[in-house]
């Protein structure tokens, strides 16, 4: 990555379902390197369920996950995005759109491939290329096959672990 963490950063989110674009201006950036950036954040708008999470975007791999926290702090779920980068060196900006597929993995790490709906929604209505249709299926079954299936999620999780995040 050509970007460097400093207070011209900038971070966006699209989203295909339900259409959206966003600055996230008040995440908070704990590390930014070749691999990884890695994020705290407050919800965008109030949940009951959970209030806060950390994030850590695999630059490479092309899925970010999540640690999802309740009110009292306690681990709610773990959720993974399958997405795709999009760096701007000139602005000092990465914007990171939303593929649709995704799992979800509890405490007990148990696992969910969830939104495949809206995948094929998106490909079909013209929101989503070919291209990424096909990226979002090869990085979804390499987020599952390289480690869910093999019992290997710590080594995805213990990047934020390892910050106490």
């Amino acid at each position: 990555m050509n970007l460097v963490p400093n207070e011209t950063f900038k971070l966006y989110r699209r989203r295909l379902i339900p259409q959206e674009y966003r600055l996230l201006k008040d995440d908070v950036i704990v590390r930014l390197d070749e691999n990884h950036l890695i994020t705290t954040w407050n919800t965008l708008n109030p949940k009951t369920a959970f209030c806060r999470g950390s994030s850590c975007y695999f630059l490479k791999e092309g899925f970010k996950v999540s640690k999802i926290y309740r009110q009292d702090g306690s681990l709610l779920y773990w959720y993974c995005d399958i997405v795709e980068y999009t760096q701007d060196p000139g602005n000092n900006a990465l914007t990171v759109t939303d593929l649709l597929a995704d799992v979800t993995v509890s405490p007990e790490g148990l696992y969910q491939v969830v939104d495949l709906d809206e995948l094929a929604e998106a490909y079909e209505t013209g929101l989503l290329t070919g291209a990424q249709l096909s990226a979002s299926l090869r990085q979804l079954n390499s987020l599952l096959s390289d480690y869910l299936y093999k019992g290997r999620f710590d080594r995805l999780t213990s990047v934020l672990e390892d910050l106490g995040l």
